[in-house]
């Protein structure tokens, strides 16, 4: 009588219950909270979805589910597309623009880095040939967005174009986001000299306040014109930033460059790791958009600094190509890597402003080749 009492009671508990695959993705969310804890690798990234891993996996308790918060949170806020949006317009709100006035020319590295994700386009439709794979035009242009290094862009277009793949381009977006420091700086020192960067850039020239207060109207007039499809993205991105230099609305830029992106951060981190779960993420389709994404950052990186090269050899010298990796839209993650990289072989060559202008082009490019792929594939 007494074991037949304690049966039930042992297969209510978790470590009954514990298969070998959430075991491993609990591993993995806790890997997640060390690089953030220990190596700094973007906390505010990687602590919420490390997290998030370790919750959903929880044997019976059902939280990433569809009836727990985590399913909750993911349902509102990225099948919807609300969290990406809302992203944006903090990433505006905190954005300066002026290194890009002063430095128009750097658009041309931001769209050189957006060339990962055409290539990665292409990846994916060829692992159809590979069993186990099944990807369609709009499976594969959802994937190849994670080559841009921008996760609510990457979460835009894959709630707009391939929603069961949805959970897999989130985790894969934001995972590289958060590696930026691993996975650029070898790329940068292959693809470069140390002749090269060791290049000392001018400094930029003073932008106007109202240049920095025109410049959200003409990107989004331009969009308006010739790719409307892209206007949430590049609306909500411009209008953060006019919040931020129109000057008169001190609390609502400060609002949203801080509690609102603030509280966002937390629920979209929450929501991606989510989508941890080992019934999902162990998966070879999960597996080969993983690979794919990381082929198509590096992919991204190496075509931005090759842009840069080219720019370094008509300037005569006077461009350090390692801005041309800030081309993906990491910001400012990337640029950070890029001074980084810098000061490593010339403890005088500060980059970040510098970089700051491929930076943002790219978040602005990134946008526009999502809004390409939703116009053609979309339609």
């Amino acid at each position: 009588m007494v074991e037949l009492g304690l049966e039930p009671l042992w297969q209510s508990t978790g470590l009954a219950n514990l298969e070998w695959g959430q075991a491993l993705m609990m591993g993995v969310g806790c890997l997640l909270i060390y690089l953030a804890v220990v190596k700094k690798f973007e906390p505010l990234l990687l602590v919420p979805i490390g997290f998030g891993a370790i919750l959903t996996n929880i044997p019976l308790a059902g939280i990433g589910g569809s009836e727990g918060i985590l399913g909750y949170i993911y349902t509102i806020g990225i099948e919807t597309g609300v969290f990406p949006l809302l992203i944006f317009m903090g990433v505006g709100a905190l954005t300066d623009f002026g290194a890009l006035i002063a430095m128009p020319w750097t658009l041309l590295l931001g769209a050189a880095a957006q060339f990962g994700i055409f290539v990665t386009l292409l990846g994916a439709l060829a692992l159809n040939y590979i069993p186990g794979f099944d990807f369609t035009l709009a499976d594969a242009s959802a994937i190849a967005i994670i080559g841009g290094a921008d996760g609510p862009t990457a979460i835009f277009l894959a709630s707009r174009l391939s929603p069961d793949l949805l959970g897999a381009i989130a985790v894969a977006a934001y995972s590289y986001m958060a590696l930026v420091p691993i996975i650029q700086p070898p790329i940068m020192r292959l693809l470069t000299t140390e002749t090269e960067r060791n290049v000392v850039m001018q400094q930029l020239r003073h932008v106007t306040k109202l240049e920095k207060i025109l410049f959200p109207f003409a990107v989004l007039l331009l969009c308006i014109v010739f790719l409307p499809s892209a206007a949430p993205l590049i609306g909500m991105l411009t209008f953060g930033n006019l919040l931020r230099e129109c000057g008169v609305v001190e609390r609502l830029s400060h609002a949203s460059q801080n509690e609102i992106i603030n509280i966002v951060t937390i629920f979209l981190g929450l929501a991606v790791g989510s989508k941890l779960s080992a019934d999902k993420f162990l998966t070879i389709e999960t597996l080969g958009i993983l690979a794919l994404g990381a082929f198509a950052f590096c992919i991204g990186t190496a075509t931005g600094l090759i842009m840069g090269k080219i720019m370094y050899r008509v300037t005569g010298g006077k461009i350090n190509p390692l801005i041309g990796a800030a081309g993906v839209s990491a910001v400012p993650m990337a640029a950070r890597v890029v001074n980084k990289v810098g000061l490593e072989t010339n403890h005088h060559n500060f980059l970040l402003m510098h970089a700051m202008g491929p930076n943002v082009a790219g978040v602005i490019g990134s946008a526009v080749a999502a809004g390409i792929l939703l116009a053609l594939v979309g339609g």
